[in-house]
């Protein structure tokens, strides 16, 4: 079986985990009943509609 020829140093182990840790904010788009920001694929907070549909009531 293969064997690693050198120890993987701490920061050669470190930066290889850190590599795939990006923070990226979710995307919004506009709500088309209210023009809030809203999530995608999801129910407007603002005004309670998801696909023109009145989905929650919204007080």
């Amino acid at each position: 079986m293969p064997v690693p020829k050198r120890k993987t140093s701490k920061s050669d182990r470190d930066m290889r985990r850190a590599s795939n840790s990006k923070y990226v904010a979710p995307t919004t788009s506009e709500c088309p009943q209210c023009h809030e920001p809203k999530l995608s694929h999801r129910v407007c907070t603002n005004c309670g509609t998801y696909k023109g549909k009145e989905v929650i009531d919204v007080k």
